[in-house]
């Protein structure tokens, strides 16, 4: 997850770099509208999640834009047993970069959390401490959530545009438990999943 932090801060050098002067370009179509499918491959639990979202975005400048997306996940998550009937996901934040014509790459920073729900059935844990973390999962917590990432805009034509976003979602786990790979956590820590979204919307 580190160097694919490092592969989009490098990607978003050279987009500025070759901006040119089409970041002067007018356009009086500030606010963006979408939904996206989006997928989780969690990095803790070894397992992937699928979920259906939306997002609204403001543009100000033509380099800056401020967002706020909301993700819904309805499967059992992880592999049998789950310990979450569903998640929900919220991330708020901004993205940097250039519009190029009919292309913006960009990358992003976006607090945010994700709620975990109860198990959807009785969930049969060890007896140890500290728990493992699908133990310490199973009431339904709510975590703090950081993704880092950045993607690429097109814009088919002046009121619709398509979206495409990679990136690393860091959930903070609480402690004490036992991560996945066997290791007591005596403090917090960090989870890294890599998220993919792909989808589209209306501007104006």
């Amino acid at each position: 997850m580190r160097r694919l932090n490092q592969l989009v801060l490098v990607f978003l050098c050279l987009s500025l770099f070759s901006a040119r002067p089409l970041w002067a370009q007018s356009d009086d179509r500030v606010f963006q509208v979408g939904a996206q499918v989006a997928t989780i491959a969690s990095g803790e639990f070894d397992s992937t999640d699928v979920g259906l979202g939306g997002r609204v975005s403001w543009h100000p400048f033509s380099l800056v834009g401020f967002e706020g997306e909301f993700t819904f996940y309805p499967g059992d998550f992880a592999d049998a047993p789950a310990f979450s009937a569903s998640r929900f996901e919220g991330l708020f934040g901004a993205t940097v970069g250039p519009r190029l014509g009919a292309v913006r790459p960009f990358a992003r920073v976006r607090p945010g959390f994700v709620s975990f729900s109860e198990a959807p059935e009785p969930f049969a844990c060890i007896l140890i401490f500290p728990p493992p973390l699908n133990c310490a999962m199973a009431s339904g917590p709510t975590l703090f959530a950081l993704d880092v990432g950045g993607g690429i805009e097109w814009f088919p034509s002046s009121g619709t545009f398509v979206r495409v976003d990679v990136g690393n979602r860091a959930i903070r786990y609480l402690s004490p438990a036992i991560d996945n790979e066997g290791t007591v956590q005596d403090n917090d820590f960090f989870g890294h999943d890599f998220r993919f979204t792909i989808g589209g919307g209306f501007r104006f």
